[in-house]
Formats: C-alpha cells, structure tokens, sequence
C-alpha cells in the first residue's frame, strides 16, 4: 500500500499494481485481496492502490511502474450502482470507505482510473476487471443517463477486460507476460475480451440473426438446431407463451453439424451503432449474450464499435473444489489496512466473522447480475476448507464474542447443488435450472449443507452460525429436514427471503416462483419454529415498478401484504443494472426470455415498463400501504382504478378514508352510548 511498505519488504518495484475503489480489506469478500493473494502465492509482488484521487495521474505513480500490469477494479460493486439509487438520487454513505463518507471514487470508476494508469506509466498494459467490467463488456444500457453506452472496454482504453471470478484468467496473463509474451499475442484466455481490427484466421463468422431471429428478417437454418431428447425434463409450458420454455420443450443441444468448428466460430452481434438506435435489436443482442454463458458450449462473441471490434472469448472454467480450497485457504489477515486505524468500515463490519461457501447462482432471476458475473454452475469449496475458516474466525479475530454471522455465498442453500449428469450440463442453455419449475436433472440433495451446519456449530468455542445470505426457498421445500435445522439452530429471530412478488405478472418476468412455494416454505418455517419453542418471523422482500408490472399487480400485492399482516419497512424499487435480462426489458419493453419480434403478436407481446416516477413512486406506495404519508396517493389511485371499495376503516380496507371538515349539522360530539355501540360493532366484525 506504500512505498514504506515495499522497503520493509526489500521490494525494488512491483510486478503488479491493483487499482480498486474500495477500501483494501484483507478478506476473501474482497476482490482485490483475493486476486493479490492469488498472485502473490504464485510469487508475483502485488502492490495495491486504494481510492486513489482521480483528478490527476500522480496518486497512480505512488508505488512505482509495475513491471507487469497494472489490474483496475471499481471494487465489490458497481460504481453507479454504489453511488446513485433506484431514483437516481446520490447516495449519502459508501460501505465501501472508511467512515462510511461517499465521494472516493468516481462515477464510471473502472474507465476513469484505467485512463490515469495509461497517463502515469505509458506502455505499461492495463488489465480491468470486476463486476463493473463484467457488466459492462458489451454495449449496454446505463440507467442514470438513459442511453447505450459503449463496452467499457474501448471506452478506457485498457488493453484486456477480465470477466467473472478472474482467478485463472489472471494468473495466465501474469505468468505469460512474466515470460516475455505481449499482451497483444493473449487472445486465447477464456473470460477475457480485448478489441479486435480483423477476423483471425481459420475462424468462422456467424451472424447472430441467423442462431436467433429477431424480426421478419429471413429465417436460415440453424446448424446447432435442438433435436427432440428425453433427457432433461420438467413441468409442461404453455407451446403458446413467450415466456422461457421448460426444460420438457427445449432440449439439451445435440450438434448436428460442424460440432468440432464450434470452438472456432464466433457470433456476431448488432453493432454498438445498430442497438443504440434499435431497442429491438438491442433485446435481440441481450438475448444471445445470454445464450453464449454456459462454459460447457458457448463460442466467442463479437460486436463492432465504430472501426474495430469487441472479441469476447467463452467464459472462465469454474474453479474446482480442490482450486477454490486452495484460494480461501490463503493467508488472508481478515483485517482492513492497518493505515486506516481504527475507522469504521461498515461493508468490513457486516462481513467479518462470515463465511462464503460457494460461488454462482443458478437461479437466473432477471434482475439479477450474479449469473452474469459469477456463472450459474455452483462452485462448492469442501467442508475442511470451510471449517478451517470458522476456526480461523474464532482464534484470530480480535474481540470474536462467538458468533458466525453467515455460512453462506449468492444464495445460502446452494452448496453442492448441480445437474445430475455432467453431459446434460455442458450442454444446456437454459437460463435458469429452477423456473418455472425445478428441473428434474437437479440434485436438490441438502445433506451436504446439514451436515456442514452441524459440525460448524459444534466446534469448540462456536456460540452461534446465522445464516444470512438469501434463501432459494422453493429448493429448501425440497429438503424439510433442511429448514428443520435451519428453524431450529441458525435463525436468529428473523430470517430474510425474497418472493419479489405475488402477481404472475411480474413474476413471469423476474423468472421467479409463484406465491404458493413462499406459502409452502412459511407453513415448514412455522410448524419448526413452534417445535423449537421459538418465536421466529420470515421478513420478505418485494421489488416495485420491475418490468411486467401494472398498478393491478402492486395492487394485488399490497393485499396480500395485509392479508398476512406483513408491513415493509424498506423497500427497493427496480433498478435496471447493465446487462441484465430485466434492464433489456425495460429499454426495450421486449422479452429475451423467448423470441424477439419487432411485430406484435399474442406470442410477442410489450413488456409492459413503469418508467415514469410518478407511477414508480406509486408502485413503491403499494409496498408500504400502512405508512401514513402514502395515504393520499393510494386513494387517488384506488379511485382512478375503480376500487373505491378498499378505502376506508374497516378491516377489509387497504387504506383509511380521508378526514373530512364537519357541517355546522353535524354534531361535533356523539353520545356516549353510540360511541359504546359502534365500538361494539366494530370488535363483533373483527372477531
């Protein structure tokens, strides 16, 4: 982090310098720590620059020239997304920054410090990565100035982009740039892209119109058409619905033609030119991206800008158990930087005596980035290697009272979760393995979790293991030996899941499960809770104004709300991050979950899109119908919506009537016996 610290070292110069606009915390939550661990175990001397001051080049040049890369980082989240919220409002706080204060590090975070790398050290090759980088490969849509934006790739001019968990692919760069190689010859990494002036030799170029159809455009045959199989099946779709078929009408890929020329074709999508101007062509490109994300099958992408291209090569091998061991098992020292003190870094305080068990989601949820950063194969770290860390926790953390706030990752109950068959998931190109309903080729096996509680809670000197990461509750209603060990040890009181909606709606849209798996898991939640002796609540999580929604659907989920007696405190409206399905529906107000068409038929309907913000704060109303302040509004709208008959004081109402001034006839004070008999009426109906 110094100068002072590289003469203590006997460092001369740094091999690599990684850039982050985080904190530098020494935990494997963290980005930057996990890669410099990564790096240095294999010999490399990795200095690190933390929330630099952008406004000049000179805070980049503080450790010297790197003799290898420079690798930039916005950190563990998107800058955007960690300084704007859901309205566009900037944020007050940083979980990120010492103190908690915002304003140390720039919008577009991974574009800007890569631009101050390449004027510190001219020559020097810039490696960008993280969830921002990843997100924002290809052209994309950005929210908080409402246009398609470039890959972040030309825009910052670094000369290779790192997506996904980058362990591999970092190491190789810096083991073959150690060994003389320019970084111009490295166009054979996977989850790597770089810019591009010609087609390479011996490849092939497959326009994407001709994998996917957008339009009425002529149709050509398709060379890795879907043969009919029996191999992967679920519950039946509607042949009808635009929605993502089921894994019992879309089959596992049989390549019928060229199979060995896959790993030389490349897909080309519609240029950053073509999809700023086509909201069409830009849900057609979103929907091929999504397509390609499988390791097991996905060729190489492509997409102009202006005179050269975007290559995008196949995403990253997942990480074996024994390969994700071996990077958690690294001497972390689980503490921020010792220059900070003893400030107070709230991200560091939520995350230091947890554990991530595992990496990816096969969930798919639209709104979502995890898929599209992480993958959606479960990477599972072994149940040693796990306990090793609680053990670590417990003996090394300063002040550890004995409490382990989360075993956990992307989602809790996902350990050890996959396809049954090796060869149907290489395979498949289905966005989600559990909507709209759990594939039958799943291991939905749990055992290995419950096992892995129980041996973490009975260590010596082990108090407590909450689980806080989010819940897969239509998977957990598979194991109710599961939630019974859940309720019964690692709840503590409360226990947060996300339905996102009641509706079918937006549900449909978001790739979630109806309703009724939430209904089925709160019933096992309930029954365990009481046989434990606990009193134990669920506090579910809802989104307003996702594509798909109307004022009838916000409707219908306030009266749940109600209904179960459920009153959110927070609550979070969409917000369309880049690259993700949902976002591609609401700038294109098309679905990429099935064909696009730019006629609109019953099988390609819009997506309906609440953009304006006086429907978002609606829809935002709905959530919190018993908060006073939204009243008004509520009953402006349940009048437009011709549901008068939800206001008022009764137990049936959603919202109070308005109070209005008396008329000089009417009694300013009733007698008491009315007051007693209406108050009567009222319990009875209660009752």
């Amino acid at each position: 982090m110094s100068r002072a610290e590289m003469d203590q070292l006997g460092w001369d110069s740094c091999d690599i310098i990684i850039v982050t606009g985080d904190a530098y915390i020494d935990h494997p939550s963290f980005g930057m720590a996990v890669i410099g661990r990564t790096l240095e175990a294999q010999g490399f001397r990795v200095g690190i620059i933390s929330q630099p001051d952008w406004k000049s080049a000179d805070p980049f040049r503080v450790l010297g020239k790197p003799n290898l890369f420079f690798g930039v980082t916005a950190g563990n989240m998107d800058s955007m997304v960690n300084h704007y919220t859901s309205e566009r409002r900037i944020r007050s706080t940083d979980a990120y920054t010492p103190g908690g204060g915002s304003g140390k590090r720039p919008d577009h975070a991974v574009t800007v410090y890569a631009q101050r790398c390449r004027e510190a050290f001219k020559g020097v090759p810039v490696i960008i990565g993280s969830i921002e980088a990843s997100l924002r490969r290809i052209a994309h849509y950005d929210y908080w100035s409402d246009k398609i934006k470039r890959s972040v790739l030309p825009d910052s001019k670094a000369d290779m982009l790192v997506f996904g968990n980058g362990e591999r692919q970092i190491l190789e760069i810096a083991q073959r740039l150690s060994a003389g190689e320019s970084i111009k010859a490295m166009t054979d990494i996977r989850g790597t892209a770089f810019m591009r002036n010609e087609m390479p030799v011996g490849w092939t170029e497959l326009d994407s119109t001709e994998v996917d159809t957008p339009g009425e455009l002529i149709v050509h045959p398709d060379p890795y058409a879907m043969k009919t199989a029996s191999t992967c099946s679920s519950s039946k779709a509607s042949k009808n619905s635009d929605e993502p078929k089921t894994t019992a009408d879309v089959q596992p890929i049989t390549f019928v033609k060229r199979r060995n020329e896959r790993k030389t074709t490349v897909i080309r999508l519609p240029s950053f030119e073509a999809v700023k101007d086509d909201p069409v062509l830009y849900a057609h490109a979103s929907r091929l991206l999504h397509l390609e994300t499988n390791p097991g099958n996905a060729r190489a992408l492509i997409q102009r800008h202006g005179n050269r291209d975007v290559w995008l090569n196949p995403p990253p091998i997942p990480l074996e158990t024994s390969e994700l061991d071996a990077v958690f098992d690294l001497p972390y020292s689980r503490k921020p930087h010792s220059s900070y003190g003893h400030a107070d870094i709230p991200a560091y305080g939520m995350i230091k005596n947890s554990v991530n068990i595992m990496r990816g989601c096969f969930g798919g949820c639209t709104f979502c980035s995890i898929t599209e950063h992480e993958g959606r194969i479960i990477q599972s770290r072994s149940e040693d290697s796990i306990i090793r860390e609680v053990e670590n926790i417990r003996d090394k953390t300063p002040g550890f009272t004995g409490t382990i706030s989360d075993l956990g990752g992307p989602t809790a109950n996902m350990y050890r979760l996959a396809c049954k068959s090796p060869k149907i998931e290489a395979a498949c190109r289905l966005p989600s393995c559990v909507y709209p309903g759990i594939c039958k080729n799943l291991n939905t096996d749990h055992t290995p979790l419950i096992k892995l509680y129980r041996r973490s809670r009975n260590l010596k000197g082990i108090k407590k293991v909450l689980i806080a990461s989010g819940l897969r509750y239509d998977l957990a209603v598979e194991s109710p030996e599961y939630i019974e060990e859940l309720v019964t040890h690692h709840v503590g009181g409360y226990l947060k899941i996300a339905p996102e909606h009641t509706e079918e709606g937006p549900l449909s849209k978001m790739m979630k499960p109806g309703i009724g798996s939430f209904d089925a898991f709160k019933k096992l939640f309930d029954k365990f809770s009481k046989k434990a002796g606990k009193k134990q609540y669920l506090i579910p999580y809802f989104i307003a104004a996702h594509p798909g929604t109307t004022d009838k659907d916000m409707l219908g989920l306030a009266l749940w709300l109600k209904a179960n007696q459920f009153k959110p405190d927070q609550v979070q409206a969409f917000l369309p991050s880049p690259m993700a399905t949902a976002t591609a529906m609401y700038h294109s107000e098309r679905n990429p979950l099935g064909k696009i068409s730019r006629r609109i038929t019953e099988r390609s309907r819009p997506v309906f899109t609440p953009r304006r913000k006086k429907q978002r704060d609606l829809h935002k109303a709905f959530l919190r119908y018993h908060d006073p302040e939204n009243w008004p509004v509520l009953r402006d709208a349940l009048t437009q919506m011709n549901r008068t008959d939800l206001i008022g004081n009764g137990p049936e109402h959603l919202v109070p009537a308005a109070k209005h001034h008396r008329t000089h006839s009417t009694p300013r004070h009733r007698p008491a016996q009315i007051k007693k008999a209406t108050v009567s009426h009222i319990k009875r109906r209660r009752r």
